[in-house]
């Protein structure tokens, strides 16, 4: 695997293959935020309204490529916005996916890392996320560092329309500043 950062216009370029990637995600059952079934027009609109924000530098995304040159995951980090003083210091981790046929093989790992290690090499020492409770991803999680911080009941609904619980987690990468 090879994580590329993607600028504006490369996002843009790669906007059909990160809308199949979203698709493929929802439609297996993921919940990312969708709800299934999940068609290609609505990603493909999602992810062009994700282009402004990486132009800002409000939001970072890596694509992560096979041998072929494929999109085969992404993950992306929201970052704080100026007008917030008292959160220069943590970032969100976003939309972690990996294509059903590429599981298994440390795409995802990968991934977390890759943006791990760009969240400290920017002065970043806190990340958050939040993810359903008891999927792969919490699992993934767990076995790269992060803390639970708990579990909220109810959160969101999964690509099934069901509610499910969510649970927060953080990671202090880079050296804390006090």
């Amino acid at each position: 695997m090879r994580a590329l950062r993607l600028d504006a216009d490369q996002l843009s370029l790669r906007v059909g293959e990160l809308a199949e990637l979203l698709t493929d995600t929802v439609n297996g059952g993921a919940s990312v935020g969708f709800l299934a079934p999940f068609d290609l027009e609505r990603a493909v609109a999602w992810w062009r309204e994700r282009v402004a924000a990486v132009a800002a530098g409000q939001l970072a995304v890596w694509a992560a490529l096979d041998d072929a040159g494929r999109t085969v995951g992404t993950v992306g980090l929201v970052f704080p916005y100026p007008g917030k003083p008292n959160s220069p210091h943590r970032a969100e981790l976003v939309k972690l996916m990996v294509h059903r046929d590429a599981r298994g093989r440390g795409v995802g790992r990968g991934l977390l890392t890759v943006a791990e290690e760009a969240a400290a090499g920017a002065g970043i020492t806190l990340l958050h996320l939040d993810t359903e409770t008891d999927s792969p991803a919490e699992r993934l999680y767990r076995a790269a560092g992060w803390t639970r911080a708990g579990v909220i009941p109810d959160y969101a609904l999964d690509p099934t329309g069901v509610l499910r619980p969510t649970t927060l987690y953080y990671k202090h990468v880079g050296a804390l500043t006090r």
